[in-house]
């Protein structure tokens, strides 16, 4: 087995996140002795999200079982999932901005063509539909929890209640054509074909399109932890994968 050093492009102060909300799990739970010590935990779990280490990868370099760190990465997703905020804590945080962005992005998974609820007709392959909220600065506000591909943005938004949630705290939010009739306090553009609208109407299209270009920002925040560039787990845990990054990614950035 050949063994080279490796670096991850994290902040310490990520480490130290998580290795004191691992500490405190583990007093909770009065765990005595375990064959990685919570920061060595943490950095096993940072590799795995950061990187997208396998297993077997992270099993040989910490020197555990693939068990071990199948463990070790269930329970440290878990804790900082729970420590994720939620919708209405977002649409607080929102209401501090001048206005937000709401976008979608599909995050591709590993599935085959008979998968068809997963598939996602407008991106042409196979994913989970997550809904994202930035401020005007194009920084990452919130992310929501993930759908299947083949849901629609403006479905998906009504699913999760963010419609609603803005709507309550009264701030304005820019979306695209995909969420036409969503309401609220949701601004779209004027919906025609370019040549048939008015040039009022297009010097509000393309002044909204400066304005929504900004999303694209938080699109590579959340392809930076590379194991959402290509997820090959249970479907079931890539909302609580998804909540786990946007939690690092907020502490990092704060």
């Amino acid at each position: 087995m050949l063994v080279y050093p490796s670096g991850i492009d994290l902040s310490t102060s990520s480490l130290r996140f998580l290795a004191r909300q691992l500490s405190t799990r583990h007093r909770e739970q009065g765990t005595r002795w375990r064959r990685l010590s919570a920061g060595r935990q943490a950095l096993l779990v940072l590799a795995h999200l950061r990187c997208g280490d396998t297993y077997a990868r992270l099993a040989a370099g910490f020197e555990v079982g693939i068990a071990t760190v199948y463990r070790y990465v269930a329970e440290a997703v878990e804790v900082l999932a729970a420590l994720a905020p939620d919708l209405r804590t977002a649409a607080c945080t929102a209401s501090t901005k001048a206005f937000v962005i709401l976008d979608g992005t599909l995050l591709p998974i590993d599935r085959i063509a008979a998968d068809r609820p997963f598939y996602s007709g407008k991106h042409k392959k196979h994913g989970m539909n997550v809904q994202i909220i930035t401020d005007p600065a194009g920084r990452l506000v919130w992310a929501s929890p993930a759908l299947p591909g083949a849901v629609h943005d403006i479905k998906a938004a009504r699913t999760h209640g963010i419609i609603d949630a803005l709507e309550e705290v009264g701030v304005e939010c820019w979306a695209d054509k995909g969420y036409r009739g969503a309401g609220g306090t949701i601004r779209l553009p004027h919906w025609g074909r370019w040549e048939t609208l008015s040039a009022g109407q297009q010097a509000v299209n393309r002044s909204h399109a400066r304005i929504r270009a900004l999303v694209e920002q938080a699109m590579p925040t959340l392809e930076t932890w590379r194991l959402l560039r290509k997820l090959r787990c249970s479907t079931t845990r890539i909302t609580s994968l998804v909540q786990a990054v946007l939690t690092l990614h907020l502490t990092c950035s704060n």
